[in-house]
């Protein structure tokens, strides 16, 4: 009877094991079906990056270090045989000579109170800095994120418009067949009429392709969420020089000079902490033969600087260079955001400027070119080549306007996120 109920057991296991794989994949995608909002997205990144999650590894592994950072060394256990013979009718005997004894003994060795502290001043530091690194990554998380979800919102608001000149452009193609029925076009221009169609279907397969690859771009963040329709829109981040100049000096990776100094100044202290003198207390107590009485031993030992010049003074003079490295290297940084701060700015103001320009400016008048070369072409007083170049240009300009609108955003997300300090409730860590 076993062999049937096993039998029966496995013939269960594939199916058990089919339906717990549907069951999970209907929450996959019921997961993915979700709109993904802006602030989702990057709660999704800073939660789950796997970067940013490594970089919280390294805090937390400095942390740790840093507890038996200022701790005395371990102490050292001490067991052997003293004066033992080795010659003679006594040889090898433990109990027989009144020198030959059986030893334990205990070492502990205590390092200057200044090479202590440096060494925890040192320990802080470098929690210091890995906690710096980890704000670095996570505001690139953030950045990046950003601009993905921005870049992929931009090409879905382009294809939308694609998708509704589809309507627009089946009128305008009865229209051209109508006037044709009607005596007053040629045969050319149904040719016009369908050229038009194959440009629009060109252009959604060219931004079908860019969404893919914008969709990829995202998925390093967010994973399989990616996929997910997008919803929403992005802040309106307030933009302004002042406001930006006066972060500039707050920059994260200026200030991970800080931490970095914190760590140089204690390695610095505790070079020079090697001059002062270490000291060792050694205890042990000895067992001799039966015949003899037992004995113990107190030592004091002491370290011997002597030779500075030669040793402690290198290590010193070497620590102080790279201290003095650190100052020219975050005048080099900070010079680099500099540059790259006037850089940024003066692109997201041709930006917003081009943005306007676009939709006050130029797209009115291509709608308006559109609207004379639609009367004319009516009218019998116009060519329809005309009106088929007319049409193109306000796609264009309509393309345009929504793609220096996704620049322009993909700029402010840049700036916002490299000297301001975010303050959405995604954004938290």
């Amino acid at each position: 009877m076993a062999i049937p109920q096993l039998a029966g057991r496995s013939s269960r296991s594939p199916l058990c094991c089919a339906v717990a794989f549907a069951l999970l994949s209907a929450l996959v995608e019921s997961a993915c079906a979700d709109p993904l909002t802006f602030e989702y997205a990057l709660a999704i990144a800073v939660r789950e990056t796997p970067v940013l999650r490594a970089d919280r590894s390294q805090v937390e592994a400095a942390r740790q270090a840093a507890i038996p950072a200022g701790a005395l060394p371990d102490p050292r256990l001490a067991l052997g045989l003293d004066n033992v013979p080795i010659e003679g009718a006594n040889r090898l005997s433990l109990d027989s000579e009144p020198m030959t004894m059986q030893r334990i003994g205990v070492m502990q060795e205590f390092p200057n109170g200044a090479k202590r502290g440096a060494r925890v001043d040192a320990a802080r530091g470098r929690v210091a800095l890995s906690e710096t690194q980890t704000h670095i990554t996570r505001l690139s998380v953030l950045r990046e994120t950003a601009v993905a979800w921005i870049a992929r919102d931009a090409i879905e608001r382009q294809l939308a418009r694609i998708d509704e000149l589809d309507t627009e452009n089946r009128l305008f193609d009865a229209a051209v067949r109508a006037r044709i029925a009607g005596g007053k076009g040629s045969a050319l221009d149904a040719v016009a009429s369908r050229q038009e169609t194959a440009m629009i279907d060109a252009r959604r397969d060219e931004l079908a392709a860019r969404r893919q690859k914008a969709i990829a771009a995202l998925k390093r963040w967010v994973g399989p969420r990616a996929e997910a329709p997008l919803s929403g829109t992005v802040p309106d981040w307030p933009i302004a020089r002042d406001t930006l100049e006066h972060a500039l000096h707050g920059h994260p990776e200026l200030e991970i000079f800080n931490a970095r100094v914190r760590v140089m100044d204690a390695e610095v202290a505790e070079a020079r902490a090697d001059k002062k003198p270490d000291w060792a207390l050694e205890m042990a107590y000895s067992k001799r033969g039966a015949q003899f009485g037992d004995m113990a031993m107190v030592q004091v030992s002491f370290d011997l600087p002597v030779f500075a010049a030669s040793r402690q003074d290198p290590r010193i003079a070497a620590r102080l260079a790279e201290r003095e490295g650190l100052d020219a290297e975050r005048e080099a940084v900070l010079r680099e955001h500099a540059a790259m701060l006037e850089t940024d700015f003066a692109e997201y103001q041709r930006l917003d400027k081009a943005v306007k320009r676009q939709r006050e400016v130029l797209l009115p008048l291509t709608g308006e070119k559109v609207d004379l070369a639609m009367a004319g072409w009516r009218g019998g007083k116009g060519e329809l080549v005309d009106l088929v170049m007319a049409r193109r240009e306000r796609i264009d300009a309509e393309l345009m306007a929504i793609a220096l609108e996704g620049e322009r955003q993909k700029m402010a997300a840049r700036l916002h996120y490299a000297y301001s300090e975010p303050t959405q409730s995604g954004e938290k860590e």
